[in-house]
């Protein structure tokens, strides 16, 4: 009888623990074949000079690709890596090693989506199914009390319901035994640029680990500004650089809450842990219900600015954090040095970007996909739209408080 084969397209689901994609591929086939592609298309910046957080974001991807292979490898088996796209290279795979079915996490944002497309229609023509799974959201989209459709636009409507009437599931076991189609040439890691020194290890080894010393440390954990200002103990997790390439699942970190919940009862920050995986399911499904048109009212409100001149200058002087804003240009340096910043930092540079300097947002969107090691393009560009709403919009009600962001920028103003 002949066996059965299954590629299994890893992108951001760079995990063992909790991965239905693999433990499906696993017990529908015979044998499997783990595929990477280091896409070009996604690091067009690491020519220059000054992308070193760009440098920072790919060494981390690299890194976190390299534990996946180790853990692989550790079961017997491999990961093969290409430098290349999935159109190039997956058709010709199938038929090199008798590929069965292709089995891939489908993404929500245009690039990513028209990338699975375009690998789709290449398999068709083979006669190979491309079967699409969902497995970067807390809330599996059949559990959700309300078809893709029907989302609430508002967050804080989706939130009521979801946490009423839809239920998190356990995560899948990671598993102990593969059977690996066996390959002649694994493929190189590529080399890595310099990069931060200051940037956290990759890998789901060590994402776990991170979530572990986490809840290790207690309840107070803060992250402070150099300054100590009160307004600045934020509580920040950190958990975002693994989340983005799914070196941690969001029903891990979910249950591993849960779990210091019962140990230590419930605090203010297990409940923005929460809430920080219940934002990041909103705009995944914003962008699964609405695609490009999710933020297109917002980019055509925008006029003109106009002396270009000027508006390069302040655009350059809030990129340099030098902006003569204390709290501004303090978080801008510290993305600037170290590609990560709190969300709170977040929402405060990007409402002095469009509500006090009245740039375009769409420019700070597009320099945090630069810079950010976290990057994800459900999170980041829903997060832009929201501050550049400013609460004003009926979809985005509730979820955003310009008039507390520009006083807390006033504060810190007259404070120095």
């Amino acid at each position: 009888m002949e066996s059965r084969k299954i590629l299994v397209w890893f992108r951001n689901d760079l995990r063992l623990h909790d991965n239905e994609m693999l433990v499906e591929a696993i017990s529908k086939s015979d044998s499997i074949l783990p595929v990477y592609f280091f896409d070009p298309r996604h690091f067009e910046h690491t020519i220059d000079e000054d992308a070193r957080a760009t440098h920072s974001r790919f060494r981390f991807l690299v890194e976190s690709v390299s534990a996946l292979r180790e853990s692989l490898k550790k079961l017997g088996g491999n990961l093969l890596i290409i430098s290349g796209t999935p159109e190039e290279h997956i058709a010709a795979l199938t038929e090199q090693y008798e590929i069965a079915e292709v089995y891939h996490h489908r993404e929500v944002a245009t690039e990513e989506t028209t990338v699975s497309s375009n690998v789709e229609d290449l398999l068709w023509k083979l006669r190979i199914n491309l079967k699409h799974f969902i497995g970067h959201t807390l809330y599996n989209k059949e559990d959700l009390p309300f078809p893709i459709k029907d989302i609430p636009d508002v967050f804080s409507q989706f939130k009521k319901k979801t946490e009423r009437d839809a239920i998190v599931k356990d995560c899948f076991l990671s598993p102990v035994q593969i059977s690996f189609v066996e390959a002649e040439e694994w493929g190189e890691l590529p080399r890595c640029p310099e990069a931060f020194s200051t940037i956290p290890a990759g890998g789901e080894e060590q994402g776990i680990k991170h979530l572990q010393e986490l809840f290790a440390a207690g309840s107070e954990i803060y992250t402070k500004s150099s300054k100590g200002h009160a307004a600045q103990h934020v509580f920040s997790s950190k958990l975002s650089p693994w989340l983005a390439v799914g070196c941690l699942s969001p029903r891990k970190v979910y249950w591993a809450v849960k779990e210091a919940e019962q140990l230590s009862g419930a605090n203010s920050h297990f409940t923005q842990l929460i809430l920080g995986l219940l934002w990041r399911d909103f705009f995944r499904f914003m962008f699964k219900k609405h695609s490009a048109s999710f933020f297109r009212d917002t980019a055509t409100g925008i006029e003109a600015y106009e002396d270009t001149a000027d508006y390069d200058l302040l655009l350059q002087q809030w990129k340099d954090g030098n902006t003569g804003n204390p709290l501004v240009d303090q978080y801008m340096n510290e993305l600037n040095q170290s590609g990560f910043i709190t969300h709170a930092g977040r929402l405060l540079v990007a409402t002095y970007l469009i509500h006090i300097l009245k740039l375009n947002w769409i420019d700070g969107a597009g320099y945090f996909e630069q810079r950010l090691i976290d990057y994800s393009p459900a999170s980041n560009w829903g997060n832009w739209v929201n501050v550049a709403l400013g609460g004003k919009d009926p979809r985005s009600k509730n979820t955003f408080d310009l008039e507390k962001q520009i006083k807390m920028l006033d504060i810190e103003i007259h404070n120095n």
